[in-house]
């Protein structure tokens, strides 16, 4: 029988770190697609793991169990392209450009954004969903507008992720509240105190952008312009809005986001044949291959030529690999053997949730999405919150302001590649524009470090 060896601090850290340096530098320096990256890493990982006496096909078996974790992904996936191709045929993501050019001025356009990507990813607890959707169209008009689309797509996700992180029905939500056997309100309670100061502060930041484009010569000629493409190539009326009534209506109703994205695409494929007066077939190749149009607008063309289930594919083999390098990195105990070590070194309340938010953070790079670090990082930390005699709402909510937020600012990410995907804008692009997301972790570390919102458990209970 074979034995397998742990890996150690020494060992789990170059492998790791191999990980690390192959990928940012090949995304950042040289450019490298991050599927070949990431087959890359595998390798590396697979040769490290030999070593430990692993096996081809036991580190197969690995790899195909962290794939399993994707799986459900895959529908989801492919739906978003038949949603995002089916709303383009039926005029549904134009005629909510064209109405909200009126509605929004350019400078407010960045926080009221951000509020409406918020209020949405609440509502229906999906970061992908109101990308897919309020993220497209918001693209729309910003570029319209004269908004830099890295900009527009770092507001979207940081509005995207505040409701993920707070929806009472988001996964991720769910996830770091059972993994840390706290009750999911008194979890989202407990992050109100570091998440409604962070977000104010991005109101305030994306507010002052938002002056710099205020009076752009370029906004209303843009405007009329972008108007005027989407009027001579599509029918505009008040009907355009039924699909997204459909998808919405059926998500507060909590029906299962597959049925509702079929039902919402069925309905926005009639729309194009009676409305739109698209021809049957040509709609349903544009489900496989994605909406094509040539409008003579260069912006009103990137916003419509996207979309369909091939559209996605580069991003579901992203997901597969991401999964398949998770699956052995979480397996074989590298990302344990990596941090196990420090914890006997954490003396104070703030190394603690320092500690934490790394943990997360590393874990999310590592397995490119947020399930598995939540509950690995859970499990690391369980102990020393209660050695520190802290209630575990402190370690659900410090779990979050890691794991959660982190993962969309990765391109190797299910989140980030995805993201990048529907938006058209990289995620090293939209990244530094994404202020939730990253100033999160800083105000609640300085809010600890002054002794604000540290829920400690009473002596009784210690």
């Amino acid at each position: 029988m074979t034995t397998h060896r742990v890996p150690s601090f020494w060992h789990a850290l170059i492998c790791f770190g191999g990980i690390l340096i192959m990928i940012v530098a090949g995304v950042v320096a040289f450019r490298i697609s991050i599927q070949v990256l990431l087959m890359l890493s595998i390798i590396w990982a697979m040769i490290h793991s030999y070593f430990l006496g692993y096996s081809f096909l036991e580190l197969k078996k690995i790899m195909s169990d962290g794939i399993s974790n994707a799986l459900g992904a895959v529908y989801i996936f492919i739906l978003i392209g038949v949603v995002v191709a089916s709303f383009l045929e039926s005029g549904t993501i134009t005629t909510l450009v064209y109405y909200g050019l009126d509605l929004v001025h350019p400078a407010v356009f960045l926080p009221v954004g951000m509020i409406l990507c918020s209020f949405m990813s609440v509502c229906v607890g999906t970061m992908v969903g109101t990308v897919a959707t309020v993220g497209v169209i918001l693209i729309g008009i910003g570029a319209a507008m004269g908004v830099p689309l890295p900009i527009v797509a770092g507001m979207v996700i940081a509005g995207a992720s505040f409701g993920d992180k707070m929806s009472p029905v988001s996964d991720t939500t769910n996830m770091a509240a059972l993994s840390t056997g706290t009750d999911l309100y008194t979890h989202i309670k407990a992050m109100l105190y570091t998440t409604v100061p962070t977000y104010i502060i991005c109101l305030i930041i994306f507010s002052i952008i938002g002056l710099e484009y205020a009076d752009q010569s370029l906004s209303t000629d843009g405007i009329m312009a972008f108007k005027a493409a989407i009027e001579a190539n599509f029918v505009v009326s008040l009907l355009g809005f039924v699909p997204l009534i459909v998808l919405f209506g059926m998500s507060f109703k909590r029906i299962p986001a597959e049925p509702s994205m079929i039902t919402a695409s069925a309905v926005a494929v009639l729309i194009a044949l009676f409305q739109q007066d698209h021809d049957f077939v040509s709609i349903l190749n544009s489900l496989q291959n994605g909406y094509s149009a040539e409008t003579g607008n260069a912006d009103l063309d990137r916003l419509l030529n996207r979309g369909g289930i091939l559209g996605m594919m580069g991003t579901l083999t992203i997901a597969l690999f991401a999964m398949a390098l998770g699956g052995i990195l979480d397996g074989i105990g590298y990302i344990k053997a990596m941090l196990e070590g420090t914890l006997s070194h954490l003396k104070n309340i703030v190394q603690l949730l320092a500690a934490t938010m790394i943990t997360g953070i590393i874990a999310s790079i590592a397995t490119g999405q947020s399930y598995i670090s939540i509950v690995l990082t859970a499990q690391l930390f369980n102990k020393k919150y209660e050695e520190f005699g802290l209630r575990r709402r402190m370690l659900s909510r410090t779990i979050e302001e890691s794991t959660t937020l982190i993962t969309p600012l990765m391109p190797w990410s299910l989140g980030g590649a995805f993201y990048s995907g529907a938006m058209g804008v990289s995620v090293f692009d939209y990244a530094p524009w994404a202020f939730l997301n990253y100033l999160n972790f800083i105000v609640a570390l300085v809010m600890a470090m002054f002794g604000i919102a540290i829920f400690r458990k009473k002596t009784s209970e210690s």
